[in-house]
């Protein structure tokens, strides 16, 4: 999965029947393509067992958990963990070698959902504050106020939005600061934290 070569993503959550039939949470996963619809590959959330069950189903998005992203041949590329937490979540990113890539870590604010971008070193260097009355939009900013990218709920259709809580996202790369591949991938993980956070089903 080499992000640095496409200026932007697509992700589209799946849904199982039994989550659409009977409202019961399952593990999240998502399809990632490119612009024009090439597949890039995959994120699956982890635990299949009767604990993650419960967790999805009791604890929702404060739950502890794991992520995996996956290339189209499904050899595995990099990891998301989510800590428990009742407040400020976290996604910290890990190659699949353990090694740190960066995290998103969620801050305080009044009315605008707002999470900062940090590098393998655990630095800030970029932002995210929605703007008013945009909710669907999540412009990533540098430290310079410059936008470096963007993250975009996407309408699914008239059904599907009705009947299931799927959701789409576009993930734009359009900044200079982008154009290594680790901040790429914390950025694309960044999407999963924001439907994850935000969008996702409340229980």
């Amino acid at each position: 999965m080499i992000l640095k070569d496409h200026p932007e993503v697509l992700i589209k959550q799946r849904k199982e029947w039994g989550e659409i039939l009977l409202d019961i949470e399952t593990r999240n996963k998502y399809e990632i393509k490119t612009a024009e619809g090439a597949p890039l590959g995959f994120a699956a959330e982890q635990g299949k067992d009767f604990l993650g069950f419960l967790a999805r189903g009791f604890l929702g998005h404060w739950r502890s958990f794991h992520i995996h992203f996956f290339d189209a041949s499904k050899s595995l590329v990099f990891i998301g963990h989510h800590p428990f937490r009742w407040f400020f979540s976290r996604l910290d990113i890990n190659d699949q070698n353990g090694q740190k890539l960066g995290a998103i870590q969620q801050r305080f604010s009044f009315f605008r959902k707002r999470f900062d971008v940090e590098n393998a070193q655990g630095k800030v260097v970029f932002e995210c504050k929605s703007p008013w009355f945009r909710f669907w939009t999540f412009p990533i900013k540098n430290l310079q106020e410059v936008e470096q990218g963007r993250i975009e709920k996407k309408w699914s259709g008239g059904l599907k939005e009705i009947f299931t809580d799927a959701d789409n996202f576009r993930v734009v790369f359009s900044g200079n600061d982008l154009s290594g591949e680790d901040l790429r991938r914390v950025l694309l993980a960044a999407a999963i934290f924001v439907d994850l956070k935000y969008f996702e089903q409340k229980n």
